[in-house]
């Protein structure tokens, strides 16, 4: 499937509609959405303007019926190129009643219990006080949302995987001309601006994030910002795009030898990629994120102490499950995940190789273009 921007209004009505059936089993009487991703989700409300924190924005999902819409005024011309049609706006911000009251009517109206998303990776995006203004004014009785949102989020369909590897192919395609811009005696700083260019170039939206890191051994993280020191013949340079477009993150990265490798350099990327490809093996529906860990583990030769060698993906750069030896959470056809390993090849210095496949019935597809064991020489 070729994505297209955007999405049908079945779409997001479908999503809806799985919540409600999650909610109507656990006896919610709505869901409150506070953050982007969540409210992106079921509406398709689309914009940059999240980067200005001084506005909550607020979607009630009730249990039957349509989503209503609770958001500063700002975003009503918006918010009404979109499938809902309940839109109730304030002039915002305003220091007294920030959309409280107006939120507080429209759950009174919908009725409770409210779920809330309350695991891993969410937070309530309004401040403790006016939450507590709104449990008062309301008076519904407020809990977890069971992990209903992140239930729905976790199982991508057919169009949200043609973004994501849509995302993936302009990385591709970007990772391709690094010749262009990393060699001896560039600054890594100016590698990491015109890997932004280069990701714009060919057809990203924004790079929300770029990490990376070079030296002759590896390089100390994976989330550093880059420094003003020049690549080096045989360094080993890394870089880490999460890069959008669409709304949908790509999330891997690539590493190559400046000028010329070294035999432990090529070593530690062929066992990395022989890593990826058992997790490729053993990402099947059933398996668990648990399985994948030990698979690509016993690979690599860590233990418990590697962290985790992978996770989900998709409208956020990390979002659901975590490849660890803990996390038990199955497989499911239509998850999008990262199998990432890391390998200690100094005292103080790693190296990382990530890619990103969607899981499917049968072998998993790969959305990333698959990296070669051999380990790429630029710059020479």
């Amino acid at each position: 499937m070729s994505a297209t921007r955007g999405f049908a209004q079945g779409e997001h009505r479908a999503r809806v509609a799985r919540a409600q059936a999650g909610m109507q089993a656990e006896g919610l009487g709505a869901l409150l959405l506070t953050t982007e991703p969540d409210m992106r989700y079921f509406t398709g409300f689309l914009t940059r303007f999240w980067e200005s924190p001084s506005r909550p924005w607020f979607l009630v999902l009730p249990a039957r019926g349509d989503p209503v819409a609770v958001i500063p005024a700002i975003g009503a011309a918006l918010m009404a190129t979109t499938w809902v049609r309940d839109i109730r706006t304030w002039a915002a911000p305003d220091l007294v009643d920030d959309g409280v009251s107006l939120l507080a009517d429209a759950l009174r109206e919908i009725g409770g219990p409210v779920g809330v998303p309350s695991h891993m990776e969410t937070h309530l995006r309004m401040p403790l006080a006016d939450f507590e203004r709104l449990k008062q004014a309301s008076g519904v009785g407020f809990t977890d949302d069971r992990g209903i949102v992140a239930g729905c989020r976790a199982i991508k369909s057919e169009a949200e995987i043609a973004k994501i590897a849509r995302s993936c192919a302009i990385a591709g395609r970007a990772f391709a001309r690094l010749d262009e811009i990393a060699a001896p005696g560039v600054a890594l700083s100016r590698v990491f601006r015109d890997f932004q260019r280069l990701l714009l170039e060919e057809g990203a939206d924004w790079v929300p994030y770029l990490a990376g890191g070079a030296g002759p051994q590896g390089y100390a993280d994976v989330i550093s910002p880059a420094s003003d020191v020049p690549l080096a013949r045989e360094d080993v340079l890394m870089l880490d795009t999460g890069a959008v477009w669409d709304g949908y993150f790509c999330d891997f990265d690539r590493n190559v030898a400046i000028g010329q490798s070294t035999a432990a350099q090529r070593a530690a990327h062929a066992r990395l990629t022989e890593a990826v490809h058992a997790g490729l093996e053993a990402a099947r529906p059933g398996a668990r994120a648990c399985d994948l860990w030990r698979v690509m583990a016993d690979v690599l030769g860590v233990d418990e102490r590697a962290g985790r060698l992978g996770h989900g993906l998709g409208m956020q750069l990390t979002e659901g499950l975590s490849l660890t030896a803990q996390d038990q959470t199955p497989l499911c056809a239509g998850m999008v995940i990262t199998l990432e390993p890391g390998l200690e090849t100094a005292p103080g210095r790693i190296m990382v190789h990530e890619e990103n496949i969607v899981v499917a019935h049968g072998a998993p597809r790969v959305l990333s273009p698959l990296s070669d064991p051999a380990l790429p020489v630029i710059g020479k």
